[in-house]
């Protein structure tokens, strides 16, 4: 009998920018991400703020998914999934954001994708910006710095919920909401909008990491982001009680490198700075005792926390359960001269005991029970999800078609043993979605090389390929975990 409860959500997740392509289409309006072109391992992902003519830029048709989404739910329904999270990209919805009314064809859309996935028994879970900010946002308000577009994101917010009140029952407000406090450069740009005058103004592509950082701004729009999805979690329940809203942290899980007591310290203040901010604000309703201490330790005016009526909204609009993404596990040291690692978003000193995958992310199963323990503890009662887990990799396609990815199989299973042991500590674990279960862009690279999916996508960095889907091993062995709730990975 499996540990998993009965109705276990087993499934995959997705974000629009990095699938579905059809990037002008339907209607649709220029996203942030349409503004990035392509790297790899070693080359950083660039940005220039008009598109230019011939050059490729990943997310422009990514996978095809706009037009290829009922063969792609298809396969889902095939590996037996009981969820499917994906984003509805703003711009499809309101191609300004802030347009009077929004795109009816855009809004069809997603009608059929939710119909398409309950034709197959998939519950969709929609995380309502997964970086899709509308370009125009950025432009105009320099996006959730002005206050303004608060009151955007509830409309579009609202709108879907209403739109789709019959259709989705989960949804998660921002995708990795805590990314613009723990990287600076990666968070302006893709989680909060945030670019100013003399980068709108470049008129050559430059690196991520050139983009102008206004720490002020930066942490002041974080704030208004909190705002926002408080307020979306307020009107989603009016308009249907029965909805699930939660939030999505990048949780950086943090070991001390040596058991020097400073190292420690460090590990106490790294998780609690990227990891617990958001976390807290979101769950329990208000921001932790450290968080202005740090913000004054910037320089910052932290008098954007003392907003009553911004803290009231915060109080009332906590999340129905808490989700994260989780890939690998990082240290810290005080010490200097130690080999470093890279990681989803931010890399840390290199771990001895464990191994790393060609993109340098450590693989730390052991550390996923850490994590889930820790968050069951901090937010007791708060229903935990997975809801990014993957591993990147390489992929070759054997002469017959067939693609023998154990590599992957392997991190899947030992992770799902992990949850399982997590389960069995008392853990309210109520879903995983792994990333991707389709190869798709990747947003850190903008690569197809660095493949996450359970089915091929004849898709490559040149931008050659169909775009045929092919079944992988991992496939068949994904196949087995859904049907089985989690108790055959062998």
């Amino acid at each position: 009998m499996s540990v998993f409860r009965d109705g276990f959500l087993w499934g995959g997740a997705t974000a629009a920018n990095q699938c579905e392509g059809g990037y002008l289409e339907g209607g649709k309006g220029l996203s942030v991400p349409d503004l990035l072109l392509g790297g790899d391992v070693n080359t950083p992902r660039t940005f220039c703020p008009t598109i230019e003519p011939g050059v490729f830029y990943p997310s422009h048709e990514a996978v095809d998914m706009y037009h290829r989404y009922k063969e792609d739910i298809a396969l889902f329904g095939e590996m037996g999934f009981k969820c499917y999270r994906l984003s509805i990209n703003w711009g499809r919805i309101f191609p300004n954001g802030d347009d009077e009314e929004p795109n009816e064809e855009g809004l069809a859309f997603y009608d059929s994708v939710f119909d398409e996935c309950h034709k197959y028994g998939i519950e969709p879970l929609v995380t309502l910006c997964h970086y899709e900010i509308p370009w125009a946002i950025v432009t105009k308000y320099k996006g959730f710095s002005d206050r303004r577009v608060i009151d955007l994101f509830v409309k579009y917010a609202t709108t879907c919920f209403k739109r789709y009140k019959d259709k989705v029952k989960y949804w998660l407000t921002f995708n990795e909401i805590n990314i613009p406090i723990m990287d600076e450069k990666m968070g302006d740009f893709y989680g909060i909008g945030v670019v100013q005058d003399e980068d709108l103004k470049r008129t050559s592509p430059c690196t991520l990491p050139e983009i102008t950082d206004v720490p002020q701004m930066r942490m002041e729009a974080i704030h208004n982001e909190f705002v926002a999805s408080a307020r979306a979690v307020i009107e989603g329940h009016k308009i249907n009680p029965d909805f699930m809203i939660g939030n999505m942290i990048c949780h950086i899980t943090w070991y001390p490198l040596t058991p020097h007591p400073k190292d420690m310290l460090e590990v106490q203040k790294r998780d609690s700075i990227c990891n617990d901010i958001c976390g807290d604000v979101q769950v329990r309703g208000a921001y932790p005792y450290f968080a202005r201490t740090y913000y004054q330790s910037l320089g910052l005016d932290t008098s954007f926390m003392d907003n009553e009526e911004d803290l009231e909204i915060i109080r009332k609009g906590t999340v129905d359960f808490y989700t994260f993404s989780y890939y690998m596990s990082n240290c810290v040291t005080i010490q200097e001269g130690v080999d470093m690692v890279k990681g989803n978003m931010m890399g840390g000193a290199k771990n001895p005991y464990l191994k790393a995958s060609d993109w340098g992310w450590q693989i730390d199963p052991d550390g996923l029970r850490y994590t889930l323990n820790k968050l069951a503890s901090r937010y007791p009662g708060t229903p935990l999800m997975v809801v990014e887990n993957g591993f990147g990799a390489f992929d070759k396609v054997e002469e017959d078609g067939s693609i023998h990815d154990d590599y992957r199989i392997s991190y899947f299973r030992e992770h799902i043993k992990a949850m399982r042991e997590a389960v069995k500590d008392g853990v309210p674990l109520i879903g995983y979605t792994t990333w991707g279960p389709i190869d798709l862009v990747s947003a850190g690279t903008g690569q197809y090389a660095k493949r996450y999916g359970f089915i091929y996508v004849d898709r490559h960095d040149d931008g050659t390929g169909d775009f045929s889907r092919s079944r992988k091993d991992s496939f068949y062995w994904y196949q087995k975990v859904c049907r089985s709730n989690g108790e055959v990975i062998e």
